[in-house]
């Protein structure tokens, strides 16, 4: 939501922590992440046209340094946008969170390693409404039981915080942007109307394919999660959404009756539920929800074809690959209908809907989702060379191999 009143100056802090590498395989770039971000034009960044000073620290290695940046960055009277990206630690002797600077060892933690806790103390006086957290990070294994027991890190009260998690041993992009970042920064620069940061962020989230088990914040916990009584609404009553201002529909009592109705777009929330392991509720609302824009918005809306692939990526992340296969289909070839050959939102379809369909065990199924699959990829002026030949590589295979009704007769 862009921000209004007085045009006070803001400010974007953008903090590159230390590399995350496993087994000399680099899950997630900081400094590459920064560089991506810098050329992304401050009133982008706090979406708003006030005034604004930029502060990059890479590379740093004094969590003091840190703090005194963020201390500043605080005290700025109007929007702040706090970025961070790297590797989440903890200490070994009071087992607290931090953010990893660079150099940063499992022996220095308390004295090279930023404690997360004061992101939260330097943040907390600042006015609701102002402050946007954005994390792309990469927890190794000493913090990931911490972040699984308590469903995410800290809570910044004061603070709207969007970003992702991913699990130790997860597969990074090496040296390059991480995938969250740069569709995030994709979705930003690709919607002529700039999309608030919840919208960016349930965007980016659902063009990602992140690795299985990752956090998604905002978590359903820091949404609001206290349990009240949900169900069909009185005659005439419905909640609403604010960030849209249409209504939210109520879940299914049978199978979501513990899960709360978020009282703005649900994406983030649909996406706490799916990673906490609560597939069927989080498929269930985003089938209400999708039904909804389709009576309220038309099947040929552009929020249509969003839940279209949000629901693809909810499959995805459920193991339901035959059903991500065919909606991420379904997507793409919507897209390519709509938009040019090129635009990153189809080849991003068209890579999702490889990715499952490699995923897919049974030979009939897979030849079938192939063809489609093979014809969405040539539809494409340059598709991406490799991932055409591992279609037709796949498809030659499955076609020489016997059907299982001809090997038993």
């Amino acid at each position: 939501m862009q921000i209004e009143g007085p045009r006070q100056r803001g400010h974007v802090l953008l903090v590159a922590g230390d590399a995350a590498v496993r087994r000399r395989a680099v899950q997630v770039a900081p400094s590459a992440n920064l560089a991506a971000l810098g050329v992304v034009p401050v009133a982008g960044l706090l979406n708003s046209d006030a005034p604004g000073d930029t502060t990059y620290l890479d590379g740093v290695r004094d969590p003091n340094t840190v703090l005194t940046r963020l201390r500043t960055a605080a005290a700025t009277p109007g929007p702040l946008f706090v970025y961070l990206s790297g590797r989440l630690t903890v200490d070994r002797r009071a087992h607290r969170l931090h953010l990893a600077l660079a150099g940063t060892t499992s022996a220095s933690v308390r004295w090279t390693a930023l404690p997360w806790d004061w992101l939260g103390g330097e943040l907390r006086d600042r006015p609701p409404g102002l402050t946007t957290l954005l994390l792309d990070l990469v927890a190794d294994r000493a913090a990931w039981p911490l972040l699984q027991e308590y469903g995410g890190p800290p809570e910044t009260p004061t603070a709207d915080v969007y970003g992702v998690v991913r699990p130790p041993g997860s597969v990074g992009g090496g040296n390059t942007v991480s995938s969250y970042t740069r569709h995030w920064i994709d979705q930003l620069h690709s919607n002529p109307t700039r999309p608030d940061h919840l919208r960016l962020h349930a965007l980016a989230v659902g063009a990602a394919a992140l690795p299985p088990g990752s956090l998604v914040l905002p978590t359903a916990r820091a949404l609001g999660t206290r349990p009240r009584p949900v169900g069909p609404p009185a005659a005439g009553a419905h909640a609403t959404g604010p960030a849209q201002g249409f209504p939210v529909p109520a879940p299914e009592p049978s199978r979501a009756a513990d899960v709360p109705v978020p009282e703005r777009d649900p994406r983030a929330h649909i996406h706490a539920l799916a990673t906490s392991g609560r597939h069927p509720e989080a498929a269930d609302l985003a089938r209400a929800w999708e039904q909804h824009v389709l009576r309220t918005r038309g099947s040929t809306s552009d929020e249509a074809l969003e839940w279209l692939e949000i629901r693809a990526d909810l499959a995805r992340m459920a193991d339901d690959f035959p059903l991500a296969t065919r909606l991420w289909i379904t997507a793409g070839r919507t897209r390519l209908a709509r938009q040019p050959a090129d635009a990153p939102e189809v080849r991003a379809a068209a890579t999702g809907a490889l990715h499952c369909w490699t995923r897919l065990k049974d030979p009939d199924t897979a030849t079938r989702a192939g063809l489609e699959l093979l014809d969405l990829l040539r539809s494409l002026p340059h598709p991406n060379p490799d991932h055409l030949r591992l279609a037709e590589q796949r498809m030659e295979l499955l076609n020489r191999a016997p059907s299982p009704t001809a090997a038993g007769g």
